[in-house]
């Protein structure tokens, strides 16, 4: 049995949206719940969730576990794992972390693009690494299961994240930057250390992070996947394709910008070209995941490393990380 897994999705939800995952055979999607929002609004957020997961129960229910995932399968339906892009969710307080764990998170960015109290975002000119709250919250995750993502952190924050874990982390949603050299895309270094930790890293279908943007092909898309596979071995990778779907370019301006600032932030943007950029025409939605499987069949992917990369690397990494560290080594013993 196969699942597919997308490692981060950012759409305007709606019932459209669930049934194009049903059509794709999407089995789980890590969703984003909050950009900048403090914990009070991250729960209103949450509150919103719910009354989704009320309202298409035939479609949607809330993952807490890689057994979630199973049972989506089973079912026909999509498991939603809530993450943060930032940590101002748990504001300056340590505890929150346990707590929002509890309602149900998975995934926590240390940085979203600028300097957060944890740690420096790859926007930043300057990268000083961990903060001492950082290296403290990382712990704190690490004890109650609430995966350390550095999608949107900066190099020397990385690395210093993948050392200071006792757990392997995730870059959900970025790609290498050999291929696409994005402000966003990681270096041969991080990719290394990140497989070398049995962390995963996400492939970004968001055209900024892709060669030649919207006009980007399936087969050089797939030609970098199996190139990062010669780097690290297949079972280090997965998709988190960043699907922005059906957002007014509005949204941008809350992404990019949030509260921090009173002008402008083009991201990787421009002022000519300042909302969301074109998709690829091989992936315009859920629907179109038989592409990139397809495509990773053309470029010499067999059929257990496929298997792999469209989201059993995923599930392996959701068994082992989500839960409370006692229970992982728990397992680990017994595995």
């Amino acid at each position: 049995m196969t699942y597919r897994i997308d490692g981060l999705q950012y759409a305007n939800w709606s019932e459209k949206i669930f049934r194009q995952m049903r059509e794709g055979g999407v089995d789980a999607v890590h969703v984003t719940i909050a950009y900048h929002e403090n914990f009070r609004e991250t729960v209103l957020n949450i509150e919103a969730w719910n009354r989704r997961f009320e309202r298409f129960p035939d479609l949607i229910f809330q993952g807490r576990t890689g057994c979630d995932v199973r049972r989506a399968k089973a079912e026909g339906r999509t498991a939603i794992f809530f993450g943060f892009q930032n940590p101002s969710p748990i504001e300056d307080d340590i505890g929150l972390v346990e707590v929002l764990h509890t309602l149900g998170a998975r995934f926590m960015q240390l940085s979203y693009n600028n300097q957060s109290l944890l740690a420096t975002g790859c926007y930043e000119a300057e990268d000083p690494g961990l903060t001492r709250m950082g290296r403290e919250v990382i712990e704190e995750m690490n004890r109650v299961g609430l995966v350390v993502d550095m999608s949107h952190s900066a190099e020397r924050s990385t690395l210093e994240a993948i050392e200071h874990s006792a757990r392997p982390i995730a870059i959900t949603h970025a790609n290498p930057a050999f291929w696409a050299p994005a402000r966003r895309n990681k270096s041969d270094a991080v990719i290394r250390a990140l497989a070398e930790t049995g962390g995963m890293l996400g492939f970004s279908l968001y055209p900024h992070h892709l060669k030649d943007k919207g006009g980007c092909t399936l087969e050089s898309f797939c030609e970098m996947v199996a190139r990062s596979a010669e780097m690290v071995g297949a079972q280090s990778l997965g998709i988190g394709s960043d699907l922005c779907q059906d957002h007014p370019d509005s949204v941008v301006d809350w992404m990019r910008m949030g509260r921090w600032t009173k002008r402008v932030d083009y991201g990787e943007g421009s002022a000519a070209a300042p909302g969301f950029p074109d998709m690829p025409e091989w992936f315009a939605d859920n629907r179109d995941f038989s592409n990139i499987e397809a495509g990773l069949r053309a470029v010499g992917f067999d059929q257990r490393e496929v298997a792999g990369i469209m989201g059993e690397n995923w599930l392996r990494f959701f068994d082992k990380n989500f839960g409370a560290a006692e229970e992982a080594g728990l397992r680990a013993a017994a595995e």
